[in-house]
């Protein structure tokens, strides 16, 4: 999370990726990618918004399909807010 404040939208590969199956969204990859665990986020205005804490595709698909969906949503209510 710190390297996402400090470099923001620049962040890149390994430490973030976007999700192919998503609009707008990226995965914060603890690590640089070794943790198992992925935080998806999205930005809203200047601010990044993480929507959910997921398990990383090849651990898990349903999962990480279930909190890509949750932050997905999360995000968007956000925007309307």
């Amino acid at each position: 999370m710190e390297k996402l404040e400090s470099q923001g939208a620049n962040l890149g590969y390994p430490h973030s990726s976007s999700i192919k199956t998503a609009h707008n969204l990226r995965e914060l990859r603890p690590r640089g990618g070794r943790s198992r665990w992925r935080a998806f986020y999205g930005q809203v205005g200047a601010a990044f918004v993480i929507g959910a804490i997921g398990p990383e595709a090849n651990v898990n698909q349903r999962k990480f399909n279930r909190a890509v969906t949750a932050a997905e949503q999360r995000i968007k209510d956000v925007e309307d807010a």
